[in-house]
């Protein structure tokens, strides 16, 4: 039945090849658009797990904390189980370290009082164990005498995560609606295929076809159409990856994450295709019922 389904399909593919190119190239549209979408998020969170795993938390002293108070505040944080390392950064440092890093800014600060207060730098683990902790100990360090501001990465990290996940759903939201409307040209050209085979339909259901033989190419020729389109898909963003992939990672490098860009992982690649395969299968199970 599979054989005689596949060999049928095959036929009415090559009967209606202009409708089914164009059902074909629909598909893979829709699914380079959802494959983009997958491409950009996978990276994209990889830089963002890239930036919590060195997540720092910088704590701002007020310039008349005595010695004692802050080795004391050093020498608690470094104890902290959430805490890799402290540094105490001193205002002429960190001025040293904005004139080194913004030269262009330098006479700004040049004729000016020292404008950088004394600050701590505190490394945090990047395991999510430590994660909770750190939450709480910024929460606290806020609160303390001689502390100053407290900035804490993970705190932004958070909103650009909440960010990556709206941009997500709204990529798999345009994705869907390309691929719904990709589903309706798939529809189309099974119900084409029909139509071109009806004296054929009409015979098999007199003789006592069963139904498996007789809907069996309609939704083998949507699988079909369906899973070429994706496939398709695949090899278009590769080749755009491909060209891309120097600038791609010229631009994550600036946003300071040591990562490169990579395609879609096998997971993904393969839920693309069965995603495609299953959408043309089920349009050509749809249309394939309008015979009874």
């Amino acid at each position: 039945m599979l054989a005689y389904a596949l060999s049928e399909a095959l036929v009415n593919i090559r009967r209606a090849s202009q409708s089914a190119a164009m059902s074909i190239g629909t598909i893979a549209i829709a699914f380079l658009t959802l494959g983009g979408f997958l491409l950009f998020s996978e990276n994209l969170g990889a830089v963002v797990e890239r930036w919590a795993s060195a997540a720092e938390l910088s704590v701002y002293l007020r310039d008349d904390i005595d010695a004692a108070a802050r080795d004391a505040l050093i020498a608690e944080l470094s104890s902290h189980p959430a805490v890799a390392a402290v540094e105490f950064v001193a205002k002429d440092q960190a001025l040293d370290r904005f004139t080194t890093d913004f030269p262009e800014l330098g006479d700004v600060v040049g004729s000016a009082d020292n404008p950088f207060p004394p600050s701590l730098e505190v490394r945090l683990r990047p395991d999510g164990a430590a994660a909770g902790a750190a939450d709480a100990m910024a929460a606290q360090l806020t609160e303390r005498s001689g502390v100053a501001d407290v900035r804490y990465d993970r705190q932004w990290l958070a909103r650009l995560l909440g960010v990556v996940t709206t941009v997500r759903l709204a990529g798999l939201a345009i994705a869907a609606v390309l691929v719904l409307g990709a589903a309706f040209t798939v529809a189309a050209v099974v119900r084409l295929s029909l139509d071109a085979r009806h004296v054929e339909l009409d015979i098999m259901q007199l003789v006592g076809a069963p139904f498996a033989f007789i809907r069996g190419p309609s939704i083998a020729e949507g699988a079909l159409l369906g899973g070429v389109g994706a496939v398709l898909s695949l090899a278009a963003l590769w080749a755009v990856f491909v060209a891309l992939r120097g600038r791609l990672n010229e631009a994550v490098a600036a946003l300071g994450a040591s990562t490169d860009v990579k395609f879609l992982g096998p997971e993904n690649a393969l839920l693309l295709v069965v995603a495609g395969l299953s959408v043309g299968a089920i349009a050509g199970l749809i249309v394939s019922r309008v015979v009874r």
